[in-house]
């Protein structure tokens, strides 16, 4: 399934009348050029699940971090890292929701 598919059916899933009120996913982009991706995670499977800042820089044009911290989602990365980091918090859901 396409990446974008999968995060609007993943929204949908999640709105409860209340949730989805807030800025819950916001992708904005970076001066570097770059991407981030902001999701608030507090009424999902992965709520209480922290990951301190992983950095994986190969040079300025191949980069991207991700962390988990109070109950966010938080990931960056180059021009060319938006899908890449919609996936990984992807795979972060599918991996918690099928063990």
């Amino acid at each position: 399934m396409e990446i974008l598919q999968w995060i609007q059916n993943w929204f949908k899933s999640q709105c409860d009348g209340d949730w989805e009120k807030d800025e819950v996913i916001q992708i904005t982009n970076l001066a570097t050029p770059g991407w981030e991706v902001e999701i608030d995670i507090s009424k999902t499977s992965i709520a209480n699940l922290e990951i301190k800042w992983i950095l994986n820089e190969i040079n300025r044009q191949d980069w991207y971090g991700v962390k988990v911290e109070n109950q966010k989602f938080l990931a960056a990365g180059d021009a060319g890292k938006l899908i890449f980091l919609l996936d990984l918090f992807k795979q972060m859901i599918d991996k918690v929701e099928n063990e």
